[in-house]
């Protein structure tokens, strides 16, 4: 089976719960588990507010979702067009954070490595930054 779905929605902390429960209706036409669907939101939910928190702090933008799946893989895109990572090797280290003074952990990079198969992150400064995940659904 192959589909795929496209979302714009401006980086706003209010869209991130739109944008998750968006891709896990998406996600049910797999023959997929409660325990993926779940994993699938979280990461979603983690690269959504990465993308609001982090690449725009505080500006107008757009977060661009797309999901698609292949067969048994689902694959979701998350693209900002924010101020972009400077060492994506350092921002992907669990507890590493630009905003210390915050409440954030430093751990969506962690827990988007943990909940999905693949991730791989594209950045470049003042352009923005692309997060790809993907999941093999098992059912």
């Amino acid at each position: 089976m192959e589909n795929y779905m496209k979302l714009e929605v401006p980086a706003k902390s209010c869209n991130e719960s739109f944008v998750r429960a968006t891709v896990g209706a998406f996600s049910v036409q797999l023959d997929i588990s409660i325990e993926e669907l779940s994993d699938i939101k979280t990461a979603v939910s983690e690269a959504v507010t990465n993308s609001i928190v982090h690449g725009y702090e505080n500006m107008k933008g757009i977060v661009k979702i797309v999901c698609r799946f292949i067969e048994d893989v689902m694959e979701i895109e998350i693209t900002d067009y924010g101020k972009g990572i400077e060492d994506i090797g350092q921002a992907m280290q669990p507890l590493f954070t630009t905003q210390p003074d915050s409440e954030r952990s430093g751990m969506g990079f962690t827990v988007m490595e943990t909940f999905m198969d693949e991730l791989s992150v594209r950045s470049a400064v003042g352009e923005g930054t692309v997060v790809t995940m993907k999941k093999k659904i098992r059912g």
